[in-house]
């Protein structure tokens, strides 16, 4: 063999040794920066649509199971059977819900979205052995957190252009919208930033703000703790521009974890003083800027704060908005008519009260009325022809009122739903995609529960449930024997905070569907990978944190 062939035998073993680790860190950047684009609709009408980051995932996926069947890949980490118990309850679940519940028609539209579904965790937990397999020495993972970094810098920065400058912003949370349509931010809209509406984007927040945060208290190296501060400074701004109560009481939870957690790391006045600062600065910028005081007065029924305390005013669009513009409104599910058709730029007629939460009265569609004021039917059209197309009056429920339409939305029909969907099978719920119909036989286009503990116990029933949130269970429990050990500053920093943002999901669960929200998702379950694969399969060089 000569020199040349040599040089390219030993490219193609390197090629192949770190195959996994070059997918983990594309993906570690592509799922955050790229917009959730579709490519092609698998199912018609329905929102879910495949898109570039699956196809990624699934090669990365295949090549894992390549390099298990070559013996060159691990699958057994410590949450491996979890997940094989998870997934054999879903699968249980949906064919219970086919042919013993019924909740589910055996037609191949309904049932493909069941698979679908099912499909999706599976898709979800994939990315969990792309990096457990991609990270083989610590080096490794520290590229990975890094890089990690850079993204959430990267998507600051477009948020801050979605806000002031008008820059594109590609939402899902709309059949119409999620095909992807360009909009534009409307003065109270949240910014969604590169993710598919604002609570994606607040959760994927609810993960990075503690990491960065410890990364930058713990690391020596003086550049680094700098760039780790101005982009937690960044991505905490960005929170408030979502306007998220739910993901901003969830990371007030988290940085009380990763506090806790350094003051047996630190020390307790170390920990003290600095978590001190950081929560005083966090609620006065809560307080006095944004729309996020606004939301929280009013849930708390204190409206009367809202002028009197802001100091955002200059906080405008910097450029006039686009000639094509399209309104990204606050609430999403508003824009669209019942026929879902793209919204106009049309002033709709106001109404005297509205929700706390909605700041614009959009009609509930139209309807087409004669001359006289009479609906147009086929009699009234026989003796007056002339009609017209006026708006449908939008009602709201007492809830919207008292609470806002938000949580209205919750309490009036989404987890009343996933109750009942429970009882309908208490072991494995009523199936996939059941929760959000109103009959068996409606197609509904997209799913949700906005609560994540109701949503798998409605699903997949007490079994889906336990075995789950064992996996959380399990993660956790690795989380704080790992730091029992001595780790260097990196590592330790993203112990912590691991756990405090795994808390903090937790939390962010029970009023969204956080572990349904695909990029967050494959980012939570990516991160968990780095970390067991860490704990379970490299050696951290030990350098204490006092030094």
């Amino acid at each position: 063999m000569n020199k040349k062939d040599k040089l390219m035998k030993k490219l193609l073993n390197w090629f192949d040794d770190h195959l996994l680790f070059i997918f983990s860190i594309f993906l570690i950047a592509f799922i955050p920066l790229y917009p959730k684009l579709p490519l092609m609709e698998l199912i018609p009408g329905y929102i879910v649509r495949v898109r570039v980051e699956d196809f990624l995932i699934l090669t990365g996926f295949l090549i894992f199971l390549i390099q298990v069947l070559r013996k060159k890949a691990d699958y057994k980490s410590a949450i491996f059977w979890p997940m094989v118990i998870y997934i054999v309850i879903g699968l249980l679940s949906s064919l219970s819900a086919i042919f013993i519940t019924k909740t589910v028609p055996q037609n191949i539209w309904h049932v493909s979205k069941v698979f679908l579904h099912w499909f999706r965790r599976i898709e979800y937990f994939s990315i969990f052995f792309i990096f457990y397999n991609g990270v083989r020495r610590f080096k490794d993972a520290k590229k990975i957190i890094f890089l990690s970094f850079l993204a959430v810098f990267a998507v600051s920065v477009y948020g801050y252009g979605q806000k002031y400058l008008y820059w594109p912003v590609y939402s899902t949370m709309n059949r119409e919208f999620s095909k992807g349509v360009k909009l534009y931010l409307t003065e109270h809209a949240r910014v969604p930033s590169t993710f598919g509406g604002h609570y994606d984007l607040a959760a994927y927040l609810v993960i990075f703000l503690p990491l960065l945060l410890s990364a930058s208290l713990l690391l020596k190296n003086k550049a680094l703790k700098a760039f780790t501060l101005l982009t937690f400074l960044m991505g905490y701004w960005l929170m408030i521009l979502t306007a998220s109560r739910t993901s901003f009481l969830a990371y007030l939870a988290a940085l009380a974890v990763l506090f806790l957690i350094l003051i047996f790391k630190k020390g307790f006045w170390w920990s003290s003083i600095r978590g001190t600062v950081v929560f005083v600065f966090t609620i006065w910028v809560m307080v006095f800027f944004g729309d996020l005081s606004d939301r929280f007065a009013h849930f708390l029924k204190m409206p009367e704060i809202k002028d009197k305390l802001k100091l955002d005013k200059l906080l405008k669009p910097l450029k006039p908005a686009p000639a094509n513009f399209v309104a990204l409104d606050h609430d999403i599910q508003l824009v669209m008519d019942s026929t879902d058709e793209r919204p106009t730029q049309e002033k709709p007629v106001s109404s005297s009260v509205l929700p706390p939460d909605v700041y614009e009265d959009i009609p509930n569609g139209f309807q087409e009325v004669t001359a006289s004021g009479q609906l147009a039917t086929s009699s009234a059209n026989a003796t007056d022809s002339a009609t017209v197309m006026v708006p449908v009056q939008r009602t709201f429920s007492d809830n919207a009122y008292k609470y806002g339409l938000s949580t209205a939305i919750r309490l009036d029909a989404l987890w009343p739903r996933a109750i009942a969907g429970f009882k309908k099978n208490p072991l494995l719920g009523s199936g996939y995609s059941t929760l959000t119909k109103e009959s068996v036989g409606q197609f509904t286009e997209a799913e949700s529960t906005d609560n994540d503990y109701l949503r798998v116990l409605g699903e997949t029933g007490l079994l889906g449930f336990l075995s789950f949130f064992a996996i959380f269970f399990v993660v956790l429990k690795k989380g704080f024997q790992g730091l029992r050990k001595e780790q260097n500053p990196l590592f330790t920093a993203f112990l912590a905070s691991f756990i405090a943002f795994t808390i903090g999901l937790l939390i962010n669960a029970l009023y969204i569907d956080v572990f349904e929200a695909s990029k967050v998702a494959f980012i939570f379950w990516a991160l968990t990978g780095l970390m067991l694969a860490v704990l379970e399969k490299t050696k951290v060089k030990t350098k204490g944190l006092n030094e």
